[in-house]
């Protein structure tokens, strides 16, 4: 990596003239460039574009752009507050926020942006079609194409016209696991600040969330949140499962797919929640309704042997937390899954007033398996 903004500055010409001018020093195959950044130029070069080339800039049509707004409403109702915050953030960097739908287009933004300034204003128009077709390699492009974080300086753009400007960007996936858009940070002229690509991902995964969390509301669901054990549960990097009032998948957040791998990417068949859990769904269900009690937040299994920090908490209106309610009350420490399953079995029990065979067919389990846990448990004491 260069040392100083000279030479990385220098290193970006060196790379531009091999890949795009054909001319590559005898003998040498490297660039020095990150590979999605090459990919991005040569498929920018195969699809016509030339780097001297003036980009467009333009506009959707204009039911194209209702259709577009109609379709991404709750994308933007997710992303205002994070944009909010992200302008608060990068006010004195000379960096705005820019928000796209999944095909690049331009639909919200936030920040200070210059709009005397047509490198600013032509960016930032509600309806901009900023994708990789439209203006060949920028952060946008790139993060909705690779769907990763990515950081994009002056002249790693294709086009020349487009040197002035510094991004960071990062994909945004929905409760679906799908692509939904992109978060963008982009500077005019500014200094190079590669640390703006964490702060674009993290804000990317607040949105995610938002997202999840605002799509089930109706009652009777279920929000499981996910982390490992040592993990402390209540923050924005807690993986998110939301389930209907019969166990299955509504959907989930990008850090559950990854703790969860049936969760698969995008989505696949529709899952249910034994499909995750080597655990009766029942018992999740259960520890939701004791929030409050030890059984609220318990260790639960996976089908892999491998165990996550889960607590479970009932959808609908007075039940289902604010996104970031939690990150200032952390759930109490998980419960060993055997006292916990035993705790239910007593209440099922108890419920059935004293008839084991009931008791076992509400908890989908074996009359022996009551008779073993509640004579174990008798054994512990």
């Amino acid at each position: 990596m260069p040392a100083n903004t000279q030479d990385r500055l220098m290193h970006i010409v060196q790379a531009r003239q091999a890949v795009l001018y054909g001319e590559r020093p005898q003998g040498s195959t490297a660039t020095g460039l990150d590979h999605w950044i090459e990919r991005s130029w040569q498929r920018c070069l195969a699809s016509g574009h030339r780097p001297e080339h003036a980009p467009s800039f333009d506009m959707i049509s204009a039911p194209a752009l209702r259709r577009t707004l109609d379709d991404n409403h709750l994308l933007v109702q997710a992303a205002r507050p994070v944009l909010e915050k992200l302008g608060r953030a990068i006010a004195d960097t000379r960096y705005f926020a820019i928000l796209t739908n999944q095909h690049g287009v331009v639909v919200d933004v936030n920040g200070d942006i210059d709009r005397s300034d047509p490198r600013a204003s032509l960016i930032t128009r509600i309806g901009t079609d900023l994708s990789e077709r439209s203006i060949a390699t920028t952060a946008i492009g790139a993060a909705l194409t690779e769907l990763q974080p990515v950081w994009l300086h002056r002249g790693e753009h294709f086009f020349e016209a487009n040197a002035v400007y510094s991004c960071a960007g990062a994909p945004l996936f929905g409760p679906d696991g799908a692509c939904v858009g992109m978060l963008d940070l982009t500077g005019i002229e500014a200094a190079e600040r590669p640390e703006l690509k964490h702060l674009v991902a993290q804000s990317a995964r607040s949105i995610e969330n938002a997202l999840t969390l605002g799509r089930f509301e109706k009652p009777g669901g279920l929000l499981i949140r996910l982390n490992w054990p040592g993990r402390a549960l209540g923050d924005e990097t807690d993986g998110l499962v939301c389930l209907d009032a019969d166990g299955y998948l509504l959907g989930a957040n990008q850090a559950a797919r990854q703790m969860l791998p049936q969760l698969g990417y995008p989505a696949g068949p529709r899952l249910h929640c034994s499909d995750l859990f080597a655990m009766a769904f029942e018992m999740l269900f259960d520890a939701a309704r004791h929030q409050g009690s030890p059984a609220g937040a318990l260790e639960v299994p996976l089908w892999t042997g491998l165990r996550l920090h889960a607590l479970p908490l009932l959808t609908g209106p007075g039940n289902l937390p604010a996104p970031l309610r939690l990150s200032s009350t952390p759930a109490s420490a998980p419960q060993p899954l055997k006292d916990i399953e035993t705790a239910l079995i007593r209440k099922a029990v108890d419920d059935a007033r004293g008839n084991v065979l009931k008791a076992a067919k509400a908890l989908g389990v074996s009359r022996a398996t009551v008779y073993r846990r509640l004579g174990a448990a008798v054994k512990r004491r």
